[in-house]
């Protein structure tokens, strides 16, 4: 191992402190930039990323962890594997976002979540005998680069077991992708060696998650296989397979057979993986132990971190021993640095990832030189450290008497509708839309204008009163150009809403908001996570004016557009000092209260999205049970106030479905809604073997591209459609919201949807 390597850092967010990347991509993209700019502007991200870590005194850092879109694509451009539909593209630049976004020509490749957590990456396509042309430039660039910054690189890459388990056969093949496995290999070993030119020695931190899944003992054989032949390539790299989101007890047994360096741990998030340090030990390998918590915000509790760690070193020796964090903190806002707003105490209690950088260099000095090593800055922020536990630990500010005593009869609540026969019957009287019946998802474009009106009522620019004008604004020409395109049922456009998890963390008692706290959910995508401090409360209602108001504009059904309880949880950074669960019912109560509040004004649909629902199950189907039945309780909580005549909708985006059908269809929504545009009917054909009685919205386009589908090719959707589900069971809809999208893509995509939807209707 290399001298004196105590610290790493497993990646470190790249869309910029201030949002730079997504900035400069945004105007590339319409064409206000050149692509010099945006290269321009990376670099200098980098540069400063590694800046960071090199002042806090991180031993080795990570590069290759930066991306200008994903880095499950950017293995796709190394590894040479573009499918075949984008090579008439001869720009690289302009193929590989054609690759993640689509554009006049071309249907983007699939995208979906990595493992558990809301960051999406783009899928790989494969297929027998694909070829590959091995392509490091990117990687070249950033190692000279980094190099001459004074720093040790660490190059980052996906793994080939991860790689392959998350990507798609494309040549017919039933089989999965990881039958590609010789393939995918000889393509690694040829990466390996063009790697192992770099330098005379090189890190290489070859990430593998995916050993942690369900996949992990399947994969185990595999597993050592892979690593043997690929640690043949050349003995000028030092190799260390990383893990994170859970243990993977099963994968080292195997990899302590192989001549890698070390082995990654998460000791967050994978308890269980102090089974297997026995077995590290002996096999005299180094150990990188994640102590520091790469998905969540709140400080690390020094002491008891550095009680694991002492554990940790009974067993593995301290020289073999590694810190790091628990996995990349892409999954973290960038730093506090930038808050000026929040809560003093509350933010007493966070760290984001700059901040995470001094935690780690504080335990790294205390466990290998001890306290007396520190310096009078250091012993500084170890006092801080203890005495902001504390606080947190003993503060008012989380616990809320009425909350604790509405939790104490929660029991009874936690039970779906009943009967879904004679609720869907009277629906349809009362509605008497028709079969194949068009509608949205709910949010429409949001325009530089609906942002700055936001903006300027909360900077005090314009009054209250202004402010509610202007939306109305926006809402009633909303409405209009629903009704002028022909849809059947309405929504309100969602203007007032900065984000669908940010708007309702807002209106709650015990969440608080940062001000800069972005994370990277895709691309240039971006979200402002709640953080969940405390017990949760609705003081009002959230929705029920916007929804009322577009109501009155029109007589068709206009959907009330609610966030789901378990959405809500998984899509913030929520309390570790009790269970999740606790947290979400309490969520769940609010979300139930508003249900009745919309349904008691006359808005009969509304739609409960829980587009985040899969990404929170655990990695492991023995850790599932728990995690299933809060988040069922949770919605049934929320919309088990819904009278037989009031339609419950659900949204879920970017999920594979074939091991949780039964619990979808246990949640009782009366219509689901689900992406089904980047993946064709894959997805829709688990509803149909599963004998799925209730009605389903398939996504016919996808949002997330700027190309406007034809009525042809959206007729052709709509029939494929009915060749796996009837008429009557189907919705007609785009696969997730039209708020990053603009108003001359959106409207000529729903006019040809609803011609579409008629052309079909006439010919059955």
């Amino acid at each position: 191992m290399s001298e004196n390597l105590r610290s790493w850092v497993t990646g470190f967010p790249r869309i910029g402190e201030r949002r730079e990347l997504k900035k400069v991509l945004e105007s590339y993209w319409r064409g206000e930039e050149s692509f010099e700019g945006v290269k321009k502007v990376s670099d200098e991200l980098k540069t400063r990323h590694w800046s960071y870590q090199k002042g806090a005194g991180i031993d080795a850092i990570s590069i290759n962890d930066f991306s200008l879109y994903d880095q499950t694509l950017d293995m796709v451009e190394t590894l040479g594997l573009v499918p075949d539909r984008f090579k008439d593209i001869e720009d690289s630049v302009e193929r590989y976002f054609a690759m993640a976004r689509g554009d006049a020509n071309h249907t983007a490749m699939e995208m979906t979540k990595w493992f558990n957590t809301n960051y999406h990456y783009i899928v790989p396509e494969l297929k027998s005998g694909m070829g590959f042309k091995i392509d490091i430039s990117k990687i070249v660039e950033e190692y000279k680069a980094a190099k001459e910054l004074g720093v040790t690189p660490k190059v980052n890459i996906i793994g080939p077991l991860t790689f392959l388990a998350n990507a798609r056969r494309v040549d017919g093949a039933d089989e999965d992708a990881v039958t590609l496995f010789g393939e995918i290999i000889t393509a690694y070993a040829e990466l390996f060696k063009e790697l192992s030119a770099l330098d005379e020695r090189v890190i290489l931190q070859v990430e593998e998650p995916v050993l942690v899944t369900q996949r992990a003992a399947e994969l185990s054989l595999l597993t050592k296989e892979a690593y043997m032949k690929l640690c043949e390539v050349s003995n000028t790299l030092e190799v260390f397979v990383v893990t994170y989101f859970d243990h993977a007890t099963e994968a080292v047994k195997q990899l302590v057979q192989t001549p890698i360096k070390g082995i990654g741990l998460d000791f967050v998030y994978g308890e269980k993986n102090f089974e297997v340090l026995d077995e590290i030990s002996k096999s005299g390998k180094a150990l990188v132990a994640g102590v520091v918590d790469g998905r969540n915000i709140w400080i690390s509790d020094i002491e008891k971190r550095l009680e694991l760690l002492d554990r940790v070193a009974k067993i593995v020796p301290k020289e073999r021993i590694v810190l790091s964090t628990s996995c990349s903190l892409l999954h973290v806002p960038y730093t506090l640095g930038y808050e000026k707003k929040l809560d003093e105490k509350i933010k007493s209690w966070l760290a984001f990832g700059v901040e995470k950088l001094d935690e780690l260099s504080l335990l790294c000095k205390l466990f290998f030189e001890g306290a007396d090593s520190l310096s009078a800055k250091e012993a500084l922020l170890y006092a801080k450290n203890r005495e902001d536990n504390a606080s947190r630990r003993e503060s008012k500010l989380i616990h809320d008497e009425n909350v604790q005593k509405r939790m104490a009869n929660i029991e009874p609540l936690k039970r779906k509708r009943v009967d879904f026969k004679k609720r869907i019957a009277e629906q349809h009287e009362k509605f008497g839309y028709e079969p194949l019946c068009t509608t949205t998802i709910g949010s429409f474009p949001q325009t530089p204008e609906v942002r700055g009106v936001r903006r300027d009522y909360k900077m005090g620019v314009i009054s209250e009163s202004e402010y509610v004008e202007k939306m109305k604004g926006f809402i009633k020409e909303c409405v209009k150009i629903q009704e002028d395109i022909g849809l059947e049922v309405l929504v309100h456009g969602e203007f007032e809403r900065n984000d669908m998890v940010e708007y309702f963390g807002e209106q709650l008692n015990g969440v608080a908001f940062s001000e800069n706290g972005w994370v990277q959910s895709y691309g240039s995508r971006c979200v402002k996570p709640p953080i969940i401090y405390g017990d949760v409360s609705r003081p009002e209602p959230m929705t029920l004016f916007w929804s009322s108001y577009a109501q009155s504009l029109t007589k068709k059904p206009m959907k009330g557009m609610l966030t789901g309880p378990v959405t809500i949880l998984n899509w913030s950074f929520v309390r570790d000092d009790q269970p999740k669960s606790e947290t979400c019912f309490q969520i769940a109560l609010a979300i139930r209260d508003e249900v009745d509040d919309l349904q008691r004004a006359g808005i009969k649909m509304i739609q409960v999205d829980e587009a985040a629902f899969k990404e929170g199950y655990p990695l492991r189907v023995s850790d599932r049970a728990y995690y299933e039945k809060f988040a069922l309780e949770s919605f049934w909580i929320a919309t088990g106030v819904a009278e037989d005549d009031t339609q419950i909708h659900t949204h879920m985006c970017y999920s594979d479905f074939n091991d949780i059908i039964d619990t979808i269809e246990a949640m009782d929504a009366d219509v689901i809604s689900i992406e089904t545009a980047r993946s064709g009917n894959t997805l829709l054909r688990v509803f149909k073997e599963h004998g799925y009685k209730k009605e389903i919205g398939p996504g016919v386009y996808d949002i997330h591209s700027p190309r406007v589908p034809s009525v042809e090719e959206l007729q052709r959707q709509i029939e494929a459609l009915l060749e796996v589900l009837p008429a009557r069971q189907l919705w007609i809809n785009p696969d997730c919201g039209l708020k990053t999208r603009r108003w001359e893509e959106v409207v000529p995509s729903l006019t040809n949807m609803v011609e579409a939807v008629k052309r079909v209707r006439a010919s059955l």
